[in-house]
């Protein structure tokens, strides 16, 4: 299905980096400014904001991790162009700046001295003028190794590490034999598994960098004196699904990253990888979270596989979920963009359900909407690591 001379119709930008959606979007920096990012794209038909609760006192490494998902979104190579607004200027210019270091076009406003009404009238005017400059953009061919590809489950069961996580870990041991990025992460359900990834890191520093992250993890649960995840880890709903412990879970999670791939890299929240190969990123187990920081590190195509129904989507990164759970695929066929039930039904191989998730991803790198996009999820979720000053 996917070879070396697999190719998609993608939009190229400015840097190299290649993307498959052509947002313009309305970035507010902050809380304050979700009204007025909202106004604009109210005003300027095709234009997205991305609202969130988040931007107004933070200091240090939460700072930091806020300023890094802002300007990976405004980067992702699914982006054209962006507009930031912000309450002040020199925050919104640090984003500004981060973002046209990329050479994507992109301009900011902040709304203290000038108000609602001005900053609003401004931000519309050059989100028209990008609107119809990306509008003019044409999509070219592109080989299949440019694609980006993330993945996260959520919603587990016990079909999930039979059979949709396997099919994940087919297909990304198909995407990193012919030199693709990818990226999986979800720290917290490794727990007990992690010895197997470790196992599977290319070399001595990478299993160090990955042990520093797990065990960072650890300290936190040790730090607030948690004994053990049983209120989220496995959720009550996992273990309604069958899943009755978190090492169980951890074995499911970890056949998204197949049977071939060495785990070549370890970033930390929202950085972006320097070289292609599969990557572990630190990160939260909250599947918007997750998404938003794949989305931040330059992703542009996402693997969700699901056992009972997942309806996480995200304003820029097009996420595909997939099912080999009958039911959910019965109950909630408007949320399942792959169907690999067949496979624990013994109708297809692994294989097979490998390569319909890559035909899918394709077909979806081309065009195709996913359901997530359809239905008009958006899910943008900033993680952060502690209380505001």
């Amino acid at each position: 299905m996917i070879s070396k001379d697999s190719t998609f119709q993608g939009y190229r930008r400015e840097n190299g980096r290649v993307g498959i959606r052509n947002h313009v979007i309305i970035l507010p920096l902050d809380d304050l400014s979700n009204a007025a990012c909202e106004a604009v794209a109210n005003n300027i038909k095709g234009t997205m904001a991305i609202p969130h609760p988040y931007g107004r006192l933070q200091f240090g490494a939460d700072l930091d991790l806020h300023f890094r998902t802002l300007i990976g979104t405004g980067s992702n190579p699914n982006v054209a162009a962006v507009v930031v607004i912000g309450i002040e200027d020199s925050w919104t210019r640090k984003i500004v700046d981060g973002i046209a270091a990329t050479g994507k076009p992109v301009i900011g406003f902040g709304i203290e001295g000038y108000g609602d009404h001005e900053t609003i009238l401004k931000a519309s005017k050059a989100a028209r003028e990008f609107l119809q400059n990306a509008s003019e953009k044409q999509r070219e061919t592109c080989h299949v190794s440019e694609l980006w590809v993330s993945t996260k489950c959520g919603e587990s069961d016990t079909t999930s590490g039979c059979g949709a996580n396997p099919t994940v870990g087919n297909a990304f041991d198909k995407l990193h034999a012919i030199g693709s990025t990818l990226v999986f992460g979800e720290t917290t359900e490794l727990t007990g598994g992690e010895d197997i990834v470790a196992a599977r890191c290319i070399n001595d520093d990478v299993r160090k960098q990955f042990m520093f992250m797990f065990d960072r993890y650890q300290e936190v649960i040790n730090r607030y004196k948690t004994s053990d995840l049983s209120d989220s880890q496995p959720t009550k709903g996992n273990i309604a699904g069958g899943l009755t412990t978190i090492e169980e879970k951890a074995l499911g999670n970890i056949q998204k990253i197949g049977k071939k791939c060495t785990v070549d890299g370890v970033i930390d929240k929202a950085e972006t990888p320097t070289h292609p190969g599969l990557w572990f990123m630190d990160s939260s187990s909250a599947a918007a979270e997750m998404v938003t920081l794949c989305a931040a590190s330059g992703y542009v195509v996402h693997f969700f596989p699901t056992g009972q129904g997942n309806i996480i989507g995200n304003p820029i990164l097009p996420v595909i979920k997939l099912c080999a759970n009958p039911r959910t695929v019965r109950l909630m066929s408007e949320h399942i963009d792959v169907d690999c039930s067949a496979l624990l039904q013994r109708e297809i191989t692994l294989d097979q359900a490998g390569d319909k998730l890559l035909k899918m991803m394709i077909s979806t790198a081309n065009g195709r909407l996913t359901d997530a996009e359809v239905l008009g999820h958006r899910e943008f979720v900033l993680t952060r690591l502690y209380e505001s000053a």
